[in-house]
């Protein structure tokens, strides 16, 4: 890692980032120059290695427990954040669930926890941000590509991910006069843990041919765009959804 980098002196905080496209974007970060916190639910040992291998790599990082959905939680992860890097310049929320339920007769408990996750942790995460990030500072939050193609048994999940990028809409306007960009990636499928779980080999390859490139992305690319809205190129960008998708049709 080049102690070169123009963003050597930026920190961030990453939701999610023990495994998946939240691990891969706290790595890209990294890489790219800012130091790191990586947030974490429950695995902690997931976090530390991440942690372990930003460092390894020259970078600078900690772990930082947290629910998103829990607003006690996410302030002590943001104190702890601030703590250790002397202030935030970027927020990414990646943490989120995927269950699949259906509208009718479907599983209010499960409803009720992708919610809690995915909408009110952003809600809460994104509040955060809003409060703490330095001027010039930069919100990232995961959408989803699955909002436009209305698949069944995904109602829950693109309700959460729709309202995530309503909030994502009016917050850029709330933060007027700041210079705080926010925006989402909304990511195609991706070949995580979070979207293999309870999909068949048929399932999956039905999902690769969708986009025009036929495959699956990568967590590396989904990284690749939050580090480009994170970095200097992407100043000029504020309030937009990315459809990072591999030209997966609406």
């Amino acid at each position: 890692m080049s102690t070169q980098s123009p963003l050597a002196s930026r920190s961030a905080l990453v939701t999610g980032a023990s495994r998946g496209i939240g691990r891969a974007i706290a790595l890209r970060l990294a890489a790219d120059g800012h130091a790191v916190a990586v947030n974490y639910a429950g695995n902690a040992a997931a976090a530390e290695a991440v942690v372990a291998q930003i460092q390894a790599d020259g970078g600078r990082a900690v772990a930082v427990q947290g629910d998103v959905a829990d607003p006690a939680d996410m302030q002590r992860a943001f104190d702890q954040a601030e703590q250790a890097f002397g202030g935030l310049d970027v927020v990414v929320n990646s943490a989120g669930v995927m269950p699949y339920v259906p509208v009718q007769d479907g599983d209010l408990g499960e409803f009720d926890r992708v919610i809690a996750t995915n909408l009110r942790g952003s809600y809460i995460v994104l509040g955060q941000a809003a409060k703490r990030l330095r001027e010039g500072g930069r919100i990232v939050a995961l959408s989803t590509s699955v909002i436009g193609k209305a698949f069944p048994n995904y109602g829950p999940y693109i309700a959460s991910k729709a309202g995530v990028e309503g909030l994502v809409h009016v917050l850029a306007n709330e933060l007027r006069g700041r210079g705080i960009t926010v925006n989402a990636v909304a990511p195609g499928p991706v070949a995580t843990e979070l979207f293999l779980n309870g999909k068949s080999e048929e399932q999956i390859a039905h999902f690769r041919q969708l986009a025009p490139l036929e495959r699956l992305g990568t967590p590396e690319e989904i990284a690749a765009a939050v580090a480009f809205l994170a970095g200097p190129d992407g100043s000029w960008v504020n309030s937009q959804v990315l459809r990072v998708n591999g030209g997966y049709i609406f």
